[in-house]
């Protein structure tokens, strides 16, 4: 990607998304990763998941 690409990409991002630092034990990270990746997601995209899917059960409860 082309420096002028990279810094368009980074000002959208940095105006369309919020982001969350997480902190997992040492090898977590993996284990998470290789779970999301064997039910074809990516990491981020399991993390929103999981987020999205426990905070709908949680409004049933």
């Amino acid at each position: 990607m082309t420096k002028p690409a990279t810094i368009a990409k980074n000002k959208y991002n940095a105006k369309a998304y919020d982001r969350i630092a997480l902190q997992v034990k040492k090898g977590e990270k993996d284990k998470i990763k290789d779970h999301a990746q064997s039910k074809g997601e990516s990491l981020n995209g399991f993390i929103n998941r999981a987020i999205h899917e426990t905070m709908s059960r949680d409004k049933t409860e």
